[in-house]
């Protein structure tokens, strides 16, 4: 609610990661604050480049944003950022990595491409689940499970495109220092696929983000610790907007 005259509160985007959809946030779309009308965004499945989904995102959801992304959607959360700083309240980093593509995992990435595109996607994810998850997690069947069926059920095109446009992506280290937004920057504690170093390079590169470290926790934050996770996300977000 406001009242005459006072502007609504920014609206808060959820960026799923690579593949991935608004089940990744199940556990959170219900437990962040309704004034910022949290609503999960698809741009990544629809637009085929880093910077296509953010100048996708800044036009289809108007006025001020307070983005929080995981992974891949933490890549193009910056990339928003950079398009439109002015437009950005709050910028909330969950597990991902602001420096480009290395020669090595472009590598990785391109040899994934040709199995995604043999139809052998399951087997390329059976492989890899092991490294989504905290070794204390990964033979939790049920949740490994929801995870794979999420990833399945985006299928090999979207594998392939969305893996292509990550390649791509710009190096996000070059325009952070500029931010004045209030960030919010987190990582599992044994994070295989974008290691804690990386959220250390980018709250560093923020002037005054806010880090945290979640312990026993591996790459896929919002499903393996979501109470950790509510819980920081909901007292930054009253930090910043005092409500």
């Amino acid at each position: 609610m406001t009242s005459a005259g006072q502007a609504p509160a920014p609206q808060l985007l959820l960026l799923p990661g690579l593949a991935c959809d608004a089940t990744l946030w199940r556990h959170q779309i219900n437990k962040l604050p309704a004034a910022f009308r949290p609503t999960v965004t698809d741009a990544h499945s629809r637009f085929p480049s880093v910077e296509r989904m953010a100048s996708g995102i800044l036009a289809e959801h108007a006025g001020d944003l307070i983005l929080c992304g995981a992974s891949m959607g933490g890549i193009i959360a910056m990339e928003v950022a950079r398009q439109a700083p002015g437009r950005v309240r709050g910028l909330a980093l969950l597990g991902t990595n602001a420096r480009p593509e290395t020669a090595d995992m472009r590598q990785l990435r391109n040899a994934a491409i040709g199995m995604f595109e043999q139809g052998r996607t399951r087997e390329v994810l059976q492989l890899n689940l092991p490294l989504a998850f905290h070794p204390g997690r990964a033979k939790d069947a049920a949740l490994t499970q929801a995870y794979l069926d999420m990833i399945l059920a985006a299928g090999s095109a979207q594998l392939v495109a969305q893996n292509r446009a990550i390649m791509e992506r710009p190096d996000a280290l070059a325009h952070l220092p500029r931010l004045r937004c209030p960030a919010l920057v987190m990582c599992g504690d044994a994070d295989q696929l974008t290691p804690p170093e990386c959220s250390r390079e980018i709250a560093a590169a923020i002037s005054g983000a806010e880090l945290v470290i979640v312990a026993q926790c591996g790459h896929m934050l919002t499903v393996e610790r979501p109470d950790v996770v509510n819980q920081a996300l909901n007292a930054w977000l009253s930090r910043i907007s005092g409500f």
